[in-house]
């Protein structure tokens, strides 16, 4: 079990704990992390989650996908950390 800190639109922190296989969508649905509404059902069609990795961690989950790029061009105020 991995523990994942969301960061809300206004700036609150959550620390929940994530389950081993789910994913950050699913965590914040089961957690009701306001803002996370999970429109696509994790299907990564609809671009209204994304997430930010810290450099510290980017090595161990990795560089985002090709599918998770190009529904990124879809997304509204996206930052590279």
């Amino acid at each position: 079990m991995a523990n994942v800190t969301f960061i809300t639109f206004d700036g609150e922190e959550l620390q929940v704990a994530a389950d081993n296989g789910s994913t950050l969508m699913e965590t914040a649905l089961r957690s009701m992390v306001p803002g996370i509404d999970g429109d696509c059902g994790g299907a990564c069609v609809c671009a209204t989650c994304h997430d930010y990795v810290t450099e510290q961690w980017q090595e161990k989950v990795g560089e985002p996908t090709e599918m998770e790029e190009d529904m990124l061009e879809f997304s509204y105020e996206v930052n590279k950390c």
